[in-house]
């Protein structure tokens, strides 16, 4: 009674956990070297910034009415090595004053979680521009099929992945409605991926046309919404190179592979990658990526489509 969550080497299942009342969420920084080691970074709410950071295991926890709660753990590190704080990041939201049962706790499959939240996703169903001018559902693409970018003209899909995960927390889908961008149909996307716009008009006043703006940012309550509930299939697509394509007419970022995301990799072709790391990293020509301060405004979305029209 009364201890906190500690590493997993300490837990032990069948213990029960509360939130605190009051608890609240707060934003932790996380960024990865390109050898894969994680650190805290600048802009973080919890932790100490540049200090090293361990992803220690993915834990089941059980509420009263039987779900389950998966969360990861992550650790600080001091500069002796030792244990300086404790971090949850649940996938889905918890409540305060409520029992959880931990049931289960893994080491192996925490960085392939890690790597599904960061990893930028469509929903099955929606079509993508193919070189041919083809609008195919994401579902229906396989390898070698060869799909329209922005910047290098048709280019041949490396791999297409799909998960299933509870539409909920950090896994609920953004949907951005008909029209809202010029879109002809609805979108689904995962929430940190990456739209592409080009600005004909400086609207938001980003001092660039080309941007890059997650779907999260865009969240207003009516023409793009948290899509929660249920279940969601997420679909990624994979090319040699990061790229700009077309999903339901929007130009969307493809999968990027950094030293998180290459986890959600079979491990047959994260070896073949990985002579190709630095190649596939972020690309400037794709545009200013935009901070959410610059959509902190009712009207972000009809300004963003102003500005892609005139």
């Amino acid at each position: 009674m009364g201890d906190t969550l500690s590493v997993l080497d300490d837990l032990m299942l069948d213990d029960t956990y509360q939130l605190d009342q009051g608890a609240k969420p707060q934003r932790l920084a996380i960024l990865a070297n390109p050898g894969g080691d994680l650190q805290i970074g600048n802009q973080t709410e919890l932790g100490t910034p540049n200090a090293d950071l361990h992803l220690d295991c993915v834990l089941s926890l059980m509420s009263p009415d039987g779900s389950i709660t998966e969360a990861l753990l992550l650790v600080e590190v001091d500069a002796d090595g030792m244990i300086a704080a404790i971090f949850i990041l649940p996938l889905s939201p918890m409540l305060a004053q409520t029992d959880y049962v931990l049931v289960r706790g893994e080491r192996d499959d925490a960085r392939k979680r890690l790597a599904q939240i960061a990893s930028v996703s469509f929903s099955r169903g929606t079509h993508i521009t193919m070189a041919s001018g083809a609008q195919v559902p994401i579902e229906h693409l396989k390898a070698g099929d060869r799909v329209l970018t922005r910047d290098d003209g048709p280019q041949m899909v490396r791999w297409v992945g799909q998960t299933t995960h509870r539409a909920i927390g950090n896994m609920a889908p953004i949907l951005i409605r008909a029209g809202a961008l010029n879109n002809e149909n609805n979108l689904v996307v995962s929430p940190d991926h990456r739209l592409f716009v080009y600005q004909r008009s400086d609207e938001i006043g980003a001092g660039v046309p080309e941007l890059l703006v997650k779907a999260r940012h865009l969240v207003n309550g009516t023409t793009v919404v948290v899509q929660d509930g249920g279940f969601v299939d997420y679909f990624q697509i994979l090319f040699d190179r990061h790229h700009i394509i077309y999903a339901e007419g929007i130009a969307a970022e493809s999968l990027l592979i950094d030293s998180v995301t290459k986890h959600t990799l079979p491990p047959e072709l994260q070896e073949q990658l990985s002579s190709q790391m630095n190649a596939h990293g972020r690309r400037d020509d794709h545009g200013l990526d935009v901070q959410k301060a610059l959509l902190d405004r009712p009207d972000a979305i009809a300004a963003l489509k102003r500005s892609s029209l005139r």
